[in-house]
């Protein structure tokens, strides 16, 4: 992907607010507090910033790795000791900034968060033109497991196109010799997740956040009409959730009941909560960078 000046300056301004309502979640966020609180917070922030979020902030906790953001009538806090996962995106235009960082209620499990946290650091080291991704997945294995956990093999970091969080291209966080090809001018998050499970994830049974497919919109009724219109409008197939859209429903169960009979026409994808497969806490450090040229550039650091 050729970067032009403006798409250049529209990634630098989300990775800009990315990283400054990463930073300010991570302070705020305590034991007790609402994830209902702390989601409604993020998704103001950005909008306040002049961002849109590029998808719901994902709030993960302890064994939950990623894909979990609160429903509109969720009573869930962050517990005592949790191990919290705050992944947020950002984007002006559709140029996209995708981050996240890890915070522990324990300094016991501190050295969870240094093995992805220093993968993460030690992976942007190495990363430029012509660099084989299976490398960039080498370090990040090697960094991890030299703090005695493994990283997440099925999860991984991934090439950023217009209005695509994940575009198509995977950045291992292992040695993945089936997956060695080259980074070339583009945009790519890579973000690391160790844990002290088996180093694998599941797909749980429920799932909060969706997007919709570019699919012929057949046997609507007028209700999933208006709501595949709305978002269309406003997120294209940009991931979303059901707190931006209840408004437009006399009741959350029927803002649900929609989403449901929309899944089963498959005009929306549901993307379930991924669970490490052991029951392994774990944890997550992510940032967004741009190869242009013969120049890297960080825009989430």
């Amino acid at each position: 992907m050729s970067l032009s000046e403006e798409a250049i300056s529209k990634l630098l301004k989300a990775g800009e607010i990315a990283k400054k309502v990463r930073e300010e979640a991570a302070r705020i966020a305590e034991p007790g507090m609402k994830l209902f609180e702390l989601a409604e917070y993020v998704e103001r922030r950005i909008r306040e910033l002049g961002g849109e979020p590029a998808f719901p902030v994902n709030l993960s906790i302890n064994e939950v790795a990623a894909h979990y953001t609160p429903v509109v009538d969720d009573n869930t806090i962050i517990p005592d000791n949790a191990v919290l996962k705050i992944d947020l995106g950002v984007h002006i235009d559709g140029y996209i900034a995708d981050t996240s960082v890890t915070v522990a209620f324990n300094p016991v499990y501190e050295s969870l968060l240094e093995a992805s946290r220093m993968a993460l650091e030690k992976a942007l080291e190495i990363v430029g033109p012509g660099i084989r991704v299976n490398t960039i997945g080498k370090v990040i294995e090697e960094t991890i497991t030299s703090y005695g956990y493994k990283p997440i093999r099925n999860l991984s970091g991934h090439s950023i196109d217009r209005y695509l969080i994940h575009a198509g291209k995977s950045i291992p966080n292992y040695n993945d010799l089936f997956t060695r090809w080259k980074l070339v001018e583009g945009v790519y998050a890579i973000e690391p997740f160790a844990t002290n499970g088996v180093g694998l994830v599941r797909e749980g049974p429920i799932a909060t956040i969706y997007s919709l497919t570019p699919r012929r919109r057949t046997h609507l009724t007028l209700y999933e009409k208006k709501l595949f219109d709305k978002i269309w409008s406003e997120r294209r197939t940009l991931p979303f959730c059901e707190r931006w859209y209840v408004g437009l429903f006399n009741s959350v169960e029927g803002l649900r009941n929609t989403l449901r009979m929309m899944q089963k026409h498959r005009v929306i994808y549901a993307y379930p909560v991924l669970i490490e497969r052991g029951g392994g806490l774990v944890s997550q450090f992510e940032h967004t960078f741009i190869i242009h040229g013969k120049d890297v550039i960080v825009t989430t650091k």
